[in-house]
């Protein structure tokens, strides 16, 4: 019964496009299970506060992704100003010379220099263009675009509707994992009001995730409380979509490459949604009733990631007052990141750790293919190899000596509980 259903809607598979801030997340992505990553120049990309990559960086990433099969999506999507034009105009020249596989653009005056700079690299048309209907696909179609992403307020019926009314040839691209925004696809004035650092060119300060009470105007310094705790309220702070436990829903609507947000977060974060969700897609094609069979571990796995707490989104209908969080605005982590294995000699592998761990501990090293192998940290060792009990200082390069060997890019972390 199960593979008839599957017969029946025809699935195809998805891309799995993960996000990178940094070369060695885009390798942890690519190794992880992405089919496509999405980066940052250092101009032009809505993370201007993310590492992203310098043009050496990026040439590398591009090499290293396209080695293993992975393509590369360059972001774009400022909403340009004028004095951003010309600019604009000598990065697309050096994208054409890297030769990523698209560029991400969201501005009308960006996506046509882009066109006209770099015509043999394709443009999918950003989230921030807020794509909510297909009369705007069709446009974009006919611009030239390749995809466009869809605004994150639509359900998946207007998804599959969309997907109807549309080229065979045109791709959309949905988000399936990460942040959401309060305001319409991103379009938020408060952090350039309170700080002056402007969300659409990249600056966002995140006051949605401030505490807020009310003041009647009458009663200055007076502040009332909005259902907040001793910690006060957080009443703009949205709960984080998860689709985990929806991938049959995900594939009947007919989406192409299924998004995770978070050029901001590490390699493990980016390494556990790849895994999880490069599970989950497989385990579906494969059978509907194998997918099922691994929800436990699936769910398990994405709270691996940092999170604030889950919801659906706009998927099924539009939030109500239980997809806001208003006693926190703090993230739930169930794991810490200690390193990626970056090099294995004589016996010991090397890490540059990123959280303070100890002889004796007990870790797990998180394999590619879904495994996890809990270890016991036995000795631990300094650059120059004299012994150390202890790595207190971030990007500290330590040497281990574990009770199984991990392989170079495997992920080292210590579960919370």
């Amino acid at each position: 019964m199960t593979e008839e259903i599957n017969k029946n809607r025809k699935w195809k598979k998805p891309e799995l496009l993960l996000p990178a801030g940094s070369l060695e997340v885009l390798k942890a992505a690519v190794n992880y299970g992405a089919d496509a990553v999405y980066v940052g120049g250092e101009v032009f990309s809505l993370r201007a506060k993310a590492k992203n990559f310098s043009r050496e960086d990026m040439e590398a990433g591009v090499a290293y992704a396209h080695a293993h099969g992975v393509k590369v999506h360059v972001t774009a999507n400022i909403l340009a100003h004028n004095g951003d034009l010309k600019e604009a105009e000598r990065y697309f020249e050096e994208l054409k010379a890297i030769k990523p596989d698209a560029m991400i653009i969201s501005d009308p005056g960006m996506f046509m220099i882009a066109r006209r700079v770099c015509p043999e690299i394709d443009i999918h048309v950003s989230t921030q263009a807020n794509n909510t209907n297909y009369g705007t696909f069709r446009f974009w179609y006919e611009q030239g675009a390749k995809r466009a992403v869809t605004a994150r307020e639509l359900s998946l019926k207007e998804i599959r509707e969309i997907r109807d009314n549309i080229p065979e040839d045109m791709e959309v691209e949905s988000f399936i994992h990460g942040a959401m925004c309060i305001s319409y696809s991103g379009r938020c004035l408060l952090s350039n009001y309170f700080t002056g650092r402007d969300a659409n060119r990249g600056a966002c300060t995140h006051p949605c995730r401030w505490k807020y009470a009310v003041a009647e105007e009458n009663r200055p310094g007076q502040y009332l409380p909005i259902e907040e705790n001793e910690r006060g309220t957080f009443i703009f702070n949205s709960k984080d979509l998860c689709m985990v436990e929806h991938i049959p829903e995900m594939l009947d609507a007919g989406i192409d490459s299924y998004k995770i947000e978070g050029r901001m977060k590490t390699a493990l974060y980016v390494a556990s949604a790849a895994r999880t969700y490069r599970k989950a897609i497989d385990w579906c094609l494969e059978s509907e009733e194998t997918y099922r069979a691994h929800l436990d571990w699936l769910r398990e796995e994405i709270s691996q990631c940092t999170y604030r707490q889950f919801s659906t989104g706009f998927y099924f209908g539009k939030p109500d007052e239980n997809s806001q969080i208003y006693d926190s605005n703090t993230y739930v982590s169930e794991s810490v990141y200690l390193g990626i294995v970056a090099e294995v000699k004589d016996g010991l592998a090397k890490i540059y750790q990123k959280n303070k761990f100890c002889t004796g501990d007990v870790i797990e090293i998180m394999k590619t293919d879904g495994r996890d192998i809990s270890v016991k940290v036995l000795h631990m060792y300094d650059a120059e190899k004299h012994p150390v009990d202890a790595c207190p200082h971030p990007g500290q390069e330590i040497w281990l000596d574990l009770e199984e060997l991990p392989e170079e890019g495997d992920i080292l972390r210590i579960r919370n509980r």
